[in-house]
């Protein structure tokens, strides 16, 4: 792979199926691959970007932990803050908190409190849309603020999960999907 730049093809070649994990059945999808392969990462972060450059992008909300990933590299290209989401219990200062339901059982994500504004124009970043359960969430702690939600983006969007109708109202953008 000579090129400088890989288009969404490319990059979802070097995504790596392990099957039968976490359990079996279940083929996941290792984006370690793209992460460890400079160009592809590079690639990966630049046709993110590319979607939100010149939208007003002030704050970058990204989902623990693989959303830091692209979250933070998002923020620094589009000149933006970065805003980390975590579960409950693992941000040192006030937060807002929002419970979900899982599959199985429900999570709390918090924020800090001091995170946002009314006047920030917030995108949205996590490594995978699946469910849309997470970011459904993070959604509405979001709205708390009064922040305005410009879109969503991810690497990689499992479209047989529907997490995509969960989120109508969102603009998304996934690199590849499945």
């Amino acid at each position: 792979m000579g090129k400088r730049n890989l288009n969404a093809q490319d990059i979802q070649g070097i995504i790596r199926d392990i099957p039968d994990f976490p359990k079996p059945g279940i083929i996941f999808k290792d984006i370690s691959t793209v992460l460890q392969n400079p160009i592809a990462f590079k690639s990966a972060v630049n046709l993110m970007a590319a979607k939100f450059k010149g939208k007003g992008v002030t704050k970058i909300v990204a989902v623990e932990s693989r959303g830091f990933i692209f979250g933070s590299v998002l923020a620094y290209k589009l000149g933006a803050g970065f805003v980390i989401v975590r579960k409950k219990g693992k941000l040192p200062y006030k937060t807002r908190s929002i419970s979900y339901e899982l599959e199985y059982g429900t999570d709390t994500l918090e924020i800090h409190d001091d995170a946002l504004t009314s006047k920030d124009c917030v995108l949205i970043v996590d490594d995978l849309l699946a469910t849309g359960g997470t970011v459904e969430a993070v959604t509405k702690l979001i709205k708390a603020f009064k922040a305005r939600i410009v879109g969503s983006a991810f690497l990689v969007e499992l479209s047989f999960l529907k997490g995509r109708q969960r989120l109508r109202n969102l603009p998304i953008l996934a690199i590849i999907k499945y």
